[in-house]
């Protein structure tokens, strides 16, 4: 599995999704909290709803902007905490179609899709 993943979220039918192809999801929502994250992180990235770039890795790699702790598992899916903006969100099972184990962090970049 790749070390450093890149999906493009966008909003369908007022929620956030993504597809990948690659793994085999199509609009793959966030959910319980892991949307609210998302609103948080392109605040600043103008039509975001139509599509940003988020990059993210079980390792830091240059240019990260925050990190998410693991807290717990729930419902198969794992919740993560986001200290910089005391947030939690829960991920899925579709996160598995990235890590082969549940990562301790997440670090996550998100920024326009033409780039930063």
């Amino acid at each position: 599995m790749n070390q450093i993943n890149v999906i493009i979220p966008y909003k369908w039918e007022n929620m956030w999704v993504f597809d990948d192809a690659r793994v085999g999801l199509e609009k793959e929502p966030f959910v319980c909290g892991a949307d609210d994250v998302i609103d948080l992180l392109t605040a600043n990235i103008p039509n975001a709803d139509e599509g940003f770039r988020l990059t993210f890795s079980g390792k830091p790699f240059p240019g990260f902007q925050v990190f998410a702790e693991w807290r717990r598992e729930e419902h198969e899916g794992n919740w993560y905490f986001l200290q910089d903006y005391e947030i939690e969100g829960w991920l899925c099972p579709a996160l598995m179609r990235y890590f082969d184990y549940v990562p301790a962090k997440i670090f996550v970049k998100a920024e326009p899709k033409g780039g930063s």
